[in-house]
């Protein structure tokens, strides 16, 4: 049987010019009535740890530990109502990573979106983008609701364990496949692939660019220059800003 190549899309900072998880997390807090200093007080939380050299998929654990109790349902509508929100400011998606997604998909590519983010936020991506497979974390559920707890994020090296077992699954041919991310969490991802391009400026990427020949391709629209003003989303429920 032929093997069918795949593109492999990180999504926060590559497919998307930001981090869908905090962007979301300020949209739902922002709809429960919370106040802007919410968002801003978990924010800084994450930043912190990762300031301390807590390992990225600790700090992805401890976000989703804010989630203990949410309502599934409620969360997957706000993750729609958060998405439209996005694509109405503009700035949303990296036009050019975007493009490369299109043509791959004309070319016959499986579209596959690989992300620490989960389904929530991902799934109005994934399909606005027509992508085939969306490979991301699962936060458990318990009788419809976030228990806080996550099995194994899907960052560094889940990754590349995920695409390996889809590649079985789907028959894929990973040396004609191709790979993109923008940090040094998806190197793995990066490396199980025939071709990987790197997004972004980061400096340890644009060295593992040069160390490997990948292509280097800029972060367009920055997520720095889409920066807004805490508790700016506009709630439709009753016509007038909320937060």
């Amino acid at each position: 049987m032929r093997r069918r190549p795949a593109a492999f899309f990180d999504v926060d900072g590559t497919v998307i010019n930001a981090t869908s998880m905090f962007r979301f997390l300020e949209f739902r807090l922002a709809a429960e009535g919370h106040p802007p200093s919410a968002y801003r007080h978990e924010r800084q939380r994450l930043k912190a740890m990762t300031a301390a050299g807590v390992p990225r998929s600790e700090t992805n654990r401890a976000y989703f530990a804010s989630y203990a109790g949410a309502d599934v349902r409620a969360v997957a509508a706000l993750a729609e109502e958060w998405f439209r929100a996005e694509l109405d400011r503009g700035g949303f998606y990296n036009d050019q990573v975007v493009q490369a997604l299109h043509a791959h998909r004309r070319a016959g590519d499986l579209i596959v979106l690989v992300s620490g983010s989960f389904r929530d936020c991902l799934a109005p991506i994934a399909r606005h983008l027509d992508a085939d497979v969306v490979l991301c974390t699962d936060p458990e559920t318990a009788h419809g609701r976030y228990t806080g707890r996550v099995a194994r994020p899907m960052i560094g090296e889940a990754k590349a364990e995920a695409i390996h077992a889809l590649t079985d699954r789907a028959a894929l041919d990973l040396m004609a496949s191709t790979s993109y991310g923008d940090h040094v969490s998806d190197l793995p991802l990066l490396r199980t692939t025939g071709r990987a391009v790197v997004v972004g400026e980061d400096p340890e990427m644009r060295e593992q660019a040069r160390r490997h020949n990948w292509p280097l391709w800029p972060r367009l629209s920055p997520d720095s220059q889409l920066a807004h003003s805490h508790g700016s989303y506009v709630r439709a429920h009753d016509g007038k800003p909320r937060g």
